[in-house]
């Protein structure tokens, strides 16, 4: 099973631990603002808020059922509030500070002008019906009603929820606001990213994680000088939408993806596996370990039953994590053979486990920017939905290339400049925009 690790830290105190590291390095580039810049610091080490409460529906039997529910806006400064809305049984409170923090550095990497959001609801989604899916979701759409807004705080979907959830939650959203500002407010649409395309979602946004991480693979196979895609090896360790449109766009490309799991275990096909008949197969059987499938056919023998610890371990040149937080751990970062980790699900690789990488010169392009690329759509939907003008699918995905690619590009020159870590390189450079941004608003 792919399961949740537990951390020798909580999720916060790993967020936290990251931010220490590279305030040692930038505190040199304050020497005249010393005083305003450890306060800077300190301010970031904690959300803004958390807003936390229960949530009540109706279950099908006709019984009342209560959830845990939380919203954690980490920091303001550079834009709106933003972050995904996570149903999963395992959320918790230091789950959703951490992950807003990291969407802090995410936004201001990509130079997008958002601050750090995240959502939880405790509850596995895959056991509710349609109908109490729906009723949770509005109901937490109605639990925040004064706390989000266009200008103030813009949800988007996460892990247990998707384009019907959102449409569910603007829509209450939009009600319970009407009826209190009687009939007067701001664009409902722009409220919540990650909606169905017939109510204001944009194109490319199923797509635009992934296909963000594979710009991402084609900048470092640039400054790595691999000569022949087809000769780079992949495993991608999670194959829900991140992870397929991440296999599907490097396999397009000519790299060869020879290992996929999901929560269930994975399958290995040394000759390269097809991401699109993997996924076909995958529907009709319900596990990726039920199908081995290469250009020509989906047949047992074609590869060989993995789990994801196995495919974890894989001696590949690019280990994709695409699924939950911190799979790669103090414990088997040892064991880890890839050369290089492009992390596409949020918090992976503990802090512990990082330190080991840098020993073994395993190269990690970190979560913040190698999964940027759905926060970056994101923000694109809430461009078009303030303007009521919608772009094709092209002028979206072409508007993402160059920002990813310049992030990357940014990353790289401050790691060479520092001689550090890609991680620390990253943060740096978000770290620095959103603190120039507290000291620019007097905040501090």
């Amino acid at each position: 099973m792919l399961e949740r690790k537990t951390m020798s830290q909580n999720p916060h105190k790993q967020a936290v631990t990251q931010l220490e590291k590279v305030a040692k390095i930038l505190i040199k580039d304050y020497s005249d603002q010393r005083e305003l810049f450890s306060l800077a610091i300190k301010k970031l080490k904690q959300p803004d808020r958390v807003i936390e409460g229960m949530l009540e529906i109706v279950m099908d039997n006709g019984k009342k059922q209560q959830f845990q529910a939380y919203r954690s806006q980490h920091d303001d400064a550079r834009g709106p509030y933003k972050g995904g809305i996570r149903f999963h049984p395992g959320v918790t409170k230091e789950e959703v500070m951490a992950l807003s923090t990291w969407m802090t550095w995410k936004c201001a990497v990509t130079g997008i002008p958002y601050g750090g959001a995240k959502s939880g609801v405790v509850v596995d989604a895959k056991k509710l019906s349609m109908a109490e899916l729906q009723r949770l979701s509005r109901a937490y759409a109605k639990f925040l009603v004064n706390d989000i807004g266009p200008w103030t705080d813009v949800p988007a979907p996460d892990v247990g929820t998707g384009g019907p959830v959102m449409g569910w939650m603007v829509d209450e959203w939009q009600k319970s606001k009407q009826a209190q500002s009687g009939g007067l407010m701001e664009n409902p649409l722009a409220t919540f990213t990650g909606k169905p395309l017939n109510l204001g979602g944009s194109q490319g946004r199923d797509e635009a994680t992934g296909l963000g991480g594979v710009y991402v693979l084609e900048k470092l196979a640039q400054k790595l000088a691999w000569k022949r895609r087809q000769d780079i090896t992949i495993a991608v360790q999670g194959f829900g939408n991140v992870g397929y449109w991440f296999a599907y766009h490097a396999d397009r490309l000519g790299y060869k993806v020879v290992a996929v799991s999901d929560s269930a275990g994975g399958v290995y096909l040394a000759s390269g596996l097809d991401p699109v008949k993997t996924l076909e197969c995958k529907k009709q059987t319900g596990s990726v370990q039920q199908c081995m499938c290469d250009r020509d056919k989906c047949q047992v023998n074609l590869g060989k039953k993995i789990t994801n610890k196995e495919l974890l371990e894989l001696e590949v040149d690019v280990l994709v994590p695409a699924a939950l937080e911190s799979v790669l751990t103090q414990e088997n970062a040892g064991k880890i053979k890839a050369k290089n980790i492009i992390e596409m699900a949020n918090g992976p690789t503990t802090p512990e486990a990082d330190e080991i990488f840098d020993k073994k010169g395993i190269l990690v392009i970190p979560d913040v920017l190698a999964n940027a690329g759905g926060v970056t759509v994101s923000y694109f939907e809430w461009v078009q939905n303030l303007q009521g003008y919608f772009w094709t699918k092209d002028e979206v995905l072409n508007k993402l290339k160059p920002l990813m690619e310049q992030a990357f590009e940014q990353m790289w020159q401050i790691k060479q400049k520092l001689g550090s870590s890609s991680r620390i390189a990253t943060y740096a450079q978000a770290v620095k925009l959103v603190v120039d941004a507290l000291i620019a608003r007097g905040r501090i």
